[in-house]
């Protein structure tokens, strides 16, 4: 009876130290394929690939994911201010005094009067809806992203009331060039005694605009501040006064303190207010896919787990030796253990190492898929951005890379356990 105890295993306390390099050297000797083994090799291969696709494609998709959220609150934030000043119920005539005085506080860094309205855009050729946009002139060049990324024409004619700035691909379907003329109609009529007459302005583009994002490139038109009050008969009044903020995320604090400046009577308004459905839109389907996508890597656990199953079943006899030899069921356990993680490992550093590089040229591989199929598979009119954005989030690439390790250490541990279980006596009995 003594003589079986150790050979069972019920009382040795035996083994290697946890980690050694016999340990680490057996299991890399259990990875190798052999002949009868073929086959679980190929489940342990095919467990390594899925591994590697899942992190790759987690990394590039929260990337892009990234990526379009910056770009598209970069532009809707460039173009638009972060908080608007608006007056409930009068006329919008004090807007020089609001400006100065919002200029003042702290974190503000510009505030523009702006006169705004809808108009149909009409060319000998073609007509489009527009939202026009009365602007000071210097205002709009030092402070608008519109006016920061001029691609044709000469802004030093910006001024008066015959002149006007719009988008690149407004002027595409418009078939206009810098110096034609552009009609542009209000919705508003001017009655008169055989009727409503619609109020009209022929302006001239003096320049073109390209901020990169198809909604505003399509449908903008930019005109002077007399210009924009004359066409929608404000006077000498604005729609509001737009302020750009230093920090866009606090917009809380920037209103309270704005208020407090300008006094009663005034409304504000942030942008999220008026555009934050973009940014919880982006962040509900960020999360959505980053559960989704993440059933990828329990996939490729799941095909960890059943071929170290496999493995403990075809090395059962070997783990027997090993038993009887010395080894105890903590050495046996941390073998097979080091086999599934082993496979988890490489694979999520191959993931990372293909996911950043993907993530760092997806644009420049767009375009070669483009120019390969001779498609374009990111349509601005569609995606309304005019390149395919990323960014690499480094804490999100790190919680890809935990989730990822996590799943596989998990999942590596029943058949681990199920090796150091395995009864040296029942194992040899039937070899």
């Amino acid at each position: 009876m003594a003589a079986s105890e150790p050979a069972s295993g019920r009382s040795r306390r035996g083994g290697t130290a946890p980690f050694s390099a016999v340990e680490w050297l057996l299991a890399f000797r259990y990875l190798q394929a052999r002949r009868r083994e073929g086959f679980i090799s190929v489940i342990a291969i095919i467990s390594l690939v899925g591994i590697t696709i899942g992190v790759a494609t987690l990394i590039i998709v929260m990337s892009v994911m990234n990526g379009f959220r910056e770009e598209l609150l970069s532009r809707v934030l460039g173009l638009n201010g972060h908080v608007v000043v608006q007056v409930p119920n009068r006329a919008f005539d004090d807007y020089l005094t609001v400006a100065n005085t919002a200029r003042n506080v702290d974190g503000v860094l510009a505030a523009t009067p702006i006169v705004e309205g809808q108009a149909l855009a009409t060319s000998r050729a073609a007509a489009a809806g527009a939202v026009v946009r009365g602007v000071i002139p210097e205002d709009f060049v030092r402070d608008n992203l519109a006016g920061q990324q001029i691609v044709a024409g000469d802004m030093s004619l910006f001024h008066g009331k015959k002149a006007a700035v719009i988008g690149y691909r407004l002027a595409r379907s418009l078939q206009v060039r810098v110096g034609d003329e552009v009609k542009l109609i209000a919705p508003e009529g001017i009655s008169t005694a055989f009727g409503t007459v619609p109020r009209s302005l022929t302006v001239q583009v003096v320049g073109l605009f390209n901020i990169g994002m198809y909604e505003y490139d399509s449908g903008f038109v930019f005109l002077p501040m007399e210009a924009a009050q004359l066409f929608y008969r404000t006077g000498d009044a604005v729609s509001g006064v737009e302020i750009m903020l230093q920090d866009p995320d606090d917009t809380a604090a920037a209103m309270r303190d704005i208020g407090q400046a300008l006094g009663p009577g005034y409304r504000l308004s942030d942008w999220r207010q008026a555009h934050g459905h973009l940014v919880t839109a982006l962040q509900v389907e960020r999360n959505v896919m980053f559960v989704i996508l993440t059933l990828i890597i329990v996939v490729a656990a799941f095909n960890i787990m059943s071929s170290m199953i496999m493995l403990v079943r075809d090395k059962a006899r070997g783990i027997a030796i090993l038993r009887t030899m010395g080894a105890s069921r903590g050495t046996i356990m941390r073998v097979f253990f080091i086999c599934g993680s082993s496979v988890g490992i490489i694979g999520t550093g191959l993931g990372w190492l293909a996911g950043l590089g993907f993530a760092q040229n997806i644009d420049w591989l767009r375009r070669q898929l483009d120019a390969m199929l001779g498609t374009d598979l990111f349509a601005a009119e569609v995606y309304f951005l005019s390149q395919l954005p990323a960014k690499v989030n480094n804490t999100q690439v790190l919680l890809v890379i935990l989730v990822a390790l996590l799943l596989t250490f998990v999942f590596t541990i029943y058949p681990a356990f199920r090796a150091a279980r395995v009864d040296p006596v029942e194992a040899l009995r039937y070899e």
